[in-house]
């Protein structure tokens, strides 16, 4: 039997409120118990994708669950405005890259430093001493022919079943979309840069 369409939000009457929540009661009824790990994805070519896992980071750092977020792509030497937050909070946020690769003069070493970063990525899931592992800017990764996309599915399916995974980045692969919980696709509509303004702390960075 083909699904039924979901009751708009938008109508405000009578019938439509009681639709809307019978409809959430059935999902709420139907839901799995407990907590179930979730490989969420954050894509696509709009601005927001790290900015999305940081707020789960933060929600989660509020519930008191262990969090880690590990960065592909930003230096090592960056100071940006969340990794001065994760100081303050006591949180890990982990630098592991060079910057830029269109600004690289070393390609060889940007690989490395994406395979060290996978290393450490690994070591955290299976761990288990994590609730929440954040691995930021990961896609690029795959594009660059750094990462193996079936490496990192077999992790993933081996992590502890209550264990989050956060994922960002463009162009994720359609093997980690397919196999992902959530997929947010952020698409660019307007942008400040395309008007000539710059990057800004405590918005870009």
């Amino acid at each position: 039997m083909a699904e039924s369409e979901p009751a708009p939000i938008e109508d405000l009457s009578d019938e439509g409120r009681a639709a809307k929540a019978a409809e959430q009661a059935n999902a709420r009824a139907q839901a799995v118990r407990g907590r179930k790990g979730l490989v969420i994805i954050n894509t696509g070519d709009g601005k927001g994708k790290t900015t999305a896992a940081l707020g789960v980071l933060l929600r989660a750092w509020g519930r008191g669950m262990r969090v880690v977020m590990l960065q592909f792509i930003k230096a090592k030497t960056a100071n940006w405005g969340e990794t001065r937050a994760a100081k303050k909070m006591d949180v890990e946020i982990i630098p592991l890259g060079d910057g830029f690769t269109w600004t690289s003069k070393d390609i060889e070493k940007d690989k490395a430093l994406a395979v060290e970063c996978w290393r450490q990525c690994r070591e955290r899931i299976s761990s288990g001493d994590y609730d929440i592992v954040i691995m930021d800017e990961m896609t690029y990764c795959f594009k660059f022919g750094w990462l193996d996309v079936d490496e990192v599915l077999e992790v993933l399916r081996n992590r502890p079943p209550q264990q989050h995974v956060i994922i960002t980045g463009r162009d994720a692969p359609p093997e980690l979309v397919e196999y992902a919980d959530l997929v947010t696709e952020m698409r660019e509509i307007k942008h400040p840069y395309r008007s000539g303004i710059h990057a800004q702390p405590g918005i870009e960075f």
